[in-house]
């Protein structure tokens, strides 16, 4: 036989046999014992456990002629031995063939409703997808379930569910299935408001006491009303004359958002890198990279002279081009194609740089950067990001328990 040629062609007698009921130890291999009496191949198995209940269905060829009654009376004698159902249907060959188009549709709900479910259900099957699997990832801190979709392409399923995901308030992210998925990426996030839970440079003007007009300018920096180098400088000029003393003070305050560690943590455990970008500034970045383990980080400098800040910032801005400009850096340091780069961001300077990426997270963003972005999360843990990679609250867990 040839390596071209289905090991079981679409004539083949077979058997899917069916088995309902408690779970227990031993279930899947006491079945595969009962079958090997009758010299059956295995062309296909699934098993599902929900709530203590499984569902194991095994498709196997027909057993030789004569034997097909004696296997259904035994296979069904031992399930009533166990207090199971059985169940064995006959029909010709394997499963139907997926269809063209490939994706990993993944649903967050904080909780995840029946209504919601239902509609992103819908909406697949109503551009022409077929669900052939879904799958729990996580039911903490959010349920987190992912659909295999196949028979419709990536970007119009993307397109249609962004749609129903904003009217029913659940965060859907939608990408190509492929080996791509497992293989080494390259995570970049924005800083300020993603990364940590305040904008740094409020942090540094409180301690020189112009909060009100330094939060005003970033507030319409961030919707995007204003140009970002522009209100940069009207920012940091607003500083002139602070101790650099205060630097270590702003460190000190900086607060992670929730679930941060354990984002980088599972990443760095997979073989990702993680880098992060900011408009704000190396004093505080510089002591992230450090803490965190980052391999990645760039932001803007406050000039420093003779012990104060002079009201300016040195070399390279980091802007809205900027972010996109050091995706693209990071990337071909890190030997990782930019498709396989994930970016998230929460505001208008982080529109380039999620765009870029294979796959654009907003994170709690503005409302501009939910509509562009690939798709959002508006839940107020950074760790939920890893179900949109595929990765598992199991994985994060053990991630967590073998951390060194």
């Amino acid at each position: 036989m040839s390596a071209s040629q289905p090991p079981h062609p679409a004539d083949t007698p077979t058997l899917l046999v069916k088995i309902f009921g408690k779970d227990r130890p031993g279930l899947t291999a006491g079945l595969f014992d009962t079958l090997a009496a009758y010299s059956v191949d295995v062309v296909d198995i699934e098993q599902v456990v929900t709530r203590g209940r499984i569902v194991l269905c095994a498709l196997v060829t027909a057993p030789p002629a004569g034997l097909e009654g004696d296997l259904r009376s035994t296979v069904h004698s031992w399930a009533d031995s166990l207090k199971m159902q059985a169940e064995i249907i006959s029909g010709l060959g394997d499963n139907r063939p997926r269809g063209q188009g490939r994706s990993h549709v993944t649903v967050l709900g904080h909780p995840l409703t029946a209504e919601s479910t239902a509609a992103i259900a819908a909406n697949i099957t109503a551009i022409g997808g077929n669900i052939d699997r879904i799958f729990r990832l996580a039911k903490y801190p959010v349920t987190a379930v992912e659909f295999d979709v196949s028979g419709t392409e990536t970007e119009s399923l993307r397109t249609a569910l962004a749609l129903e995901a904003a009217k029913l308030g659940v965060d859907v992210a939608v990408v190509a299935a492929g080996l791509h998925r497992r293989a080494q990426r390259l995570v970049v996030m924005d800083v300020d408001s993603t990364l940590i839970q305040d904008e740094v440079i409020e942090l540094f003007a409180a301690h020189a006491g112009c909060e009100d007009e330094v939060a005003e300018v970033t507030a319409a920096a961030m919707r995007g009303e204003l140009d970002f180098e522009q209100s940069l400088h009207a920012r940091v000029k607003l500083l002139a004359g602070l101790d650099a003393s205060v630097v270590d003070k702003v460190r000190s305050e900086v607060r992670l958002t929730p679930g941060a560690r354990t984002l980088i943590r599972t990443l760095k455990r997979l073989g990702y890198q993680v880098g992060v970008v900011s408009g704000g500034f190396t004093q505080v970045t510089d002591d992230l990279k450090e803490r965190l383990g980052l391999d990645f980080a760039q932001a803007n400098t406050l000039e420093i002279v003779d012990g104060k800040l002079t009201g300016k910032v040195t070399g390279e801005i980091v802007d809205r081009a900027g972010k996109a400009r050091l995706l693209r850096r990071f990337a071909d340091e890190a030997g990782v194609p930019l498709e396989q780069t994930v970016a998230i961001g929460d505001g208008a300077n982080d529109l380039d740089m999620l765009n870029a990426a294979g796959l654009g997270v907003a994170f709690n963003a503005k409302p501009v950067v939910r509509e562009a972005a690939h798709t959002a999360v508006n839940v107020p843990f950074l760790d939920t990001v890893l179900y949109l990679l595929g990765v598992t609250r199991e994985e994060v867990e053990a991630a967590h328990t073998h951390t060194d």
